[in-house]
């Protein structure tokens, strides 16, 4: 023990120790000084750091989560977000040691060799907590200051170029690589990552065939294992995607046969095994290659991608029907990888709206695809895009089915009518959950071809309330609401106490299956059953009146639909097959001009025979149509544009003249005008003002005579016609007192606002934004929107993705504008707002609409006041639309229409403003 003492207390231990002290508390500027604080720097602090970030690094390559449907990134980092909301890092044990222990030594070993050490710690600690700016300031200060020293100088400025990558300013991570690159040349190690990060840019920047010759650089002389297998797959995948399969099938195999994660070892088998069919040109057999996966226990969790592989296959060698067939079973089997099951219904949606030009279909999928699929996936807006424009279809296949629907039944015996309607309305109960609903109700709705035959009621689908659309439509609105809810008691309570949870279990959980309650829930049904039937009665076209617009109904739907398919999906053959189905049901219809020009148009090139034959049709039946002239010259409609636009400049000169009370003038502009272009649509207002300038200058008979004058030429006309009609009986009405008049109208109308001079711009006060948790959400308008699904599928929302907070708000207001922004601020809007004026009090006499002018930088703004809701506001909007091309004296392309509430209206202040406000609407309006 004593020997053990005395070599305990040896000398030079205590001389080390105190050394060692010394060296931890000193900081001088002296020889021995700067070695103790590299021995400590280099061992107390860099080493156990890097210790830490290799910890940090290993957990996250456990739990990061790839989707292997897109090319991985680089590193095991977030994708750089387009619309990135910058927000503090999140608090991390190991991390924040990270940049405790780099502050340490910058503070306290200010003399040792290890700033710039202690600085790249500190970029990389704020880097993988997402402080993405304060990491590249860090990284930035390291390469500045240490930039003699090559090794330090490139990987600071790799490690900056990805924080600016994942800000999303790639313009400027490129040219900090640029920089970086010139540096790496010199650099005789540590290439590996540099390499990598710039293989990164060149796939963000889609020059792949850069990216692949860098990653083969950086996996031949990296030294970090899993980092090379990464890099690997990304190779293989970026061959795959130029073609060059034979090198991707090669490098699927290494990753196959590596160390990889389970789940890059099964992806990078899943891919060899296509390649290797689509090399050697074999054809798929589902008993083996691909399906032999199936068989294997370690698989059953990958079960969704192996069928959604199998439809890739098929799909490359054009089996398009077994193609979809697989991505069937993969959405089936997608239970927990929500992402997998957007990809197999946007493969479907891409199979009917490509292969087959099944629209409808592929809309009700597009439709799923979009519910679920996250919004930073590629090509979203265009989904989205596809999933909106084909509801344009499905709305008009739908009205087309209920018209004829209600029209069979109206041709049925009165006495058997009734008993037919509630047959069919009555919800069929059945002792089945709800939740099993599944794709198998519209595996087969071949919608196109179904909706061009006559109604058969007992096949089914034909008639509304058996229509798979409807259907699926109904239950999508409802599950839009309510959410996935089974059918069962208190289905509108999402919790529920124990005793509602036992009486559930009591009852069968089912409540096809359940006692009904003496609550007179029963009797509520029967009374809105029995309500429901009567209206459906009542609207059957019984009379030839409603029978005619029942039939008006039908015909304008497929016209919308055949033009819908000419002009939007550029698919002329199922054009043609709309338009003859409705000269065949309608062979007399208001369309005719126009469906014999489509029909010529469609067939020149493809039926020259039958192009003539419609050509014919057209300048035989309709000689003095646009058609006609625009065949005979095609020129005509450039030429038949530009006289619009010198109609509406006409019209403005007239209406100055009529604000200026230069009357004489008023009524020659206008006889002038009305002479040289007779159809012209602004014929109606040219007679109008001319009507009120006589009224300023004779009796009340002149004024008599104009108004009846333009009753007669233009009963159709619904921006001037109703108004006339109005003042007519305010005339007739108080006739002996207008008699006695010596000018009929002795002066301006107190309720035409004035327009010699524009509205002053308001000063709209700035409102506090209402946090979002405390904004109730407006309920979306039911539409027909139809989602198929395997499953009722609930929204997925990712935690990754975050959306900026609109300074709009989408809750419910009590008082909502129609606006027309016009993107011009230099022109007068006089005579147009005149014609809003006059729409306004001819076709809502009753609601006190005023409107009002607002003047922005570049943009005005006439904005009709005011409706009590949204729905109110969307009738006027749908009434005045078609009418604004008459109204609106201004090009075409530079004004555009909306509904806003009052307090969003207040928050217009620019153009960018009123952009962002329509995206907002489209969002939270459908």
């Amino acid at each position: 023990m004593k020997k053990h003492i005395n070599k305990a207390l040896n000398p030079s231990f205590f001389l080390v120790s105190l050394l060692f002290i010394y060296g931890c508390v000193a900081n001088k500027d002296t020889a021995l000084d700067r070695k103790f604080q590299n021995l400590t720097a280099r061992y107390n602090y860099i080493y156990n750091s890097n210790v830490l970030l290799t910890e940090y690094n290993e957990g996250l390559l456990q739990s990061y989560t790839d989707n292997y449907e897109k090319i991985l990134p680089v590193y095991l980092d977030p994708e750089p977000q387009i619309n990135l909301v910058l927000t503090p890092g999140t608090a991390n044990k190991q991390l924040d040691e990270v940049i405790s222990k780099g502050q340490t030594i910058i503070n306290d070993k200010s003399f040792s060799n290890y700033i710039d050490d202690a600085y790249m710690l500190l970029g990389k600690a704020n880097y993988l907590k997402g402080n993405y700016f304060i990491a590249s300031e860090y990284f930035d200060y390291t390469a500045k200051t240490y930039k003699s020293d090559l090794k330090t100088f490139v990987m600071a400025m790799n490690w900056k170029a990805r924080s600016q990558m994942e800000l999303n300013n790639m313009a400027v991570a490129d040219k900090i690589l640029d920089t970086m690159l010139r540096g790496v040349d010199d650099l005789k190690k540590d290439l590996a990552e540099p390499l990598a990060t710039t293989a990164q840019m060149r796939i963000y920047q889609n020059r792949n065939k850069e990216a692949i010759l860098l990653l083969q650089t950086a996996i031949r002389i990296a030294d970090e294992k899993q980092l090379r297998i990464r890099w690997q797959y990304i190779l293989a995948q970026l061959q795959e995607k130029e073609n060059d399969l034979q090198n991707a099938f090669i490098n699927y195999t290494k990753v196959e046969n590596s160390n990889a994660p389970f789940e890059m070892y099964f992806h990078a088998n899943l891919q060899r095994i296509k390649l290797k069919a689509l090399i050697s040109g074999y054809k798929l057999d589902e008993d083996k290659a691909l399906l032999a996966l199936l068989r294997d226990d370690k698989n059953f969790d990958y079960t969704d991608q192996i069928y959604y592989q199998v439809g890739e296959l098929f799909s490359k060698e054009g089996k398009f029907e077994k193609a979809e067939e697989n991505y069937y079973k993969s959405a089936q089997k997608s239970t927990k990888n929500q992402n997998q099951k957007a990809l197999s219904y946007l493969r479907i949606a891409d199979l009917n709206f490509k292969e087959f030009n099944n629209y409808i279909k592929a809309k009700l999928y597009y439709d799923s695809t979009v519910m679920i699929l996250p919004k930073n996936f590629p090509d979203y807006d265009n989904i989205v895009k596809k999933a909106n424009n084909l509801k344009y279809l499905t709305d008009r296949f739908t009205i087309i089915s209920k018209e004829d629907t209600a029209q069979f039944i109206a041709k049925l015996p009165a006495g058997e009518r009734e008993a037919k309607i509630k047959s069919y309305l009555t919800p069929k109960v059945e002792v089945v959950n709800t939740v099993a609903f599944n794709n198998q109700s519209i595996n087969n709705p071949d919608f196109p071809t179904q909706s061009l035959n006559a109604p058969q009621i007992g096949a089914g689908n034909t008639f509304y309330f058996n229509n798979n659309a409807a259907i699926s439509s109904g239950f999508a609105d409802f599950k839009k609401r309510w959410g996935n809810r089974q059918l069962e008691d208190n289905w509108r309570q999402s919790q529920r106490s124990s005793a509602q949870e036992n009486n559930q279990v009591m009852s069968g959980g089912n409540v096809a299956t359940a006692i009904v309650p003496a609550n007179g829930t029963e009797t509520q049904i029967s009374r809105d059953q029995t309500s429901l039937e009567k209206q459906y009665l009542d609207a059957l076209p019984t009379t030839p009146a409603l029978l005619a617009s029942s039939d008006q109904k039908i015909i304008d739907a497929y016209f919308e639909i055949a033009s819908f398919y000419q002009q939007e999906l550029n698919d002329k053959p199922e054009a043609n097959k709309i338009y003859i189905e409705l000269l065949r049901r309608y062979p007399d219809n208001n369309h005719l001009a126009a469906i014999y020009y489509s029909l010529y148009l469609n067939n020149q090139g493809v039926d020259q025979n039958k192009a003539n034959e419609y050509r014919q049709l057209v300048l035989n039946k309709f000689p003095e149509s646009g058609f006609a002239k625009t065949i005979l010259d095609p020129s005509y409609s450039a030429k038949q544009s530009q006289m619009e636009n010198i109609a509406n400049n006409n019209y403005n000169v007239a209406f100055d003249a009529y604000a200026r009370k230069d009357y004489p003038s008023v009524i020659k502009q206008a006889n002038d005008n009305v002479s040289a272009f007779p159809d012209n649509d602004l014929a109606p207002q040219y007679a109008y003002l001319k009507s009120i300038a006589v009224g300023r200058t004779s009796k009340v008979d002149a004024l008599l005579t104009e108004f009846n004058s333009i009753t007669t030429l233009y009963p159709n006309d619904m921006i001037v016609t109703p108004l006339v009609r109005d003042h007519l009986k305010y005339i007739e009405a108080n006739l002996a007192e207008f008699k006695l008049r010596p000018l009929a109208l002795v002066d301006f109308d107190s309720k035409e606002p004035r327009f010699v001079s524009q509205a002053k711009p308001i000063d709209v006060p700035a409102k506090p934004l209402a946090t979002e948790n405390k904004t109730p959400v407006v309920e979306k308008p039911v539409d027909a929107e139809a989602k198929p699904i395997d499953k009722p599928i609930e929204e997925v929302k990712p935690a990754d993705v975050v959306k900026p907070v609109s300074i709009f708000s989408a809750a419910k207001s009590e008082e909502y504008y129609y606006v027309i922004d016009v993107a011009d601020a230099t022109l007068t809007l006089s005579s147009s707002r005149f014609g809003i004026g006059q729409f306004n009090r001819g076709n809502y006499p009753d609601n006190d609409l005023a409107h009002k002018l607002i003047e922005l930088d570049n943009d005005q703004l006439i904005y009709v006041t005011s409706f009590i809701d949204l729905e109110d506001a969307k009738i006027y909007e749908s009434s005045i639309t078609g009418q604004l091309k008459n109204i609106m004296k201004v090009p075409a392309n530079i004004y555009k229409g909306f509904i806003i509430s009052k307090e969003n209206f207040e928050k217009l202040k620019t153009r960018e403003l009123i952009n962002e406000y329509l995206e907002f609407f489209k969002d939270n309006y459908k």
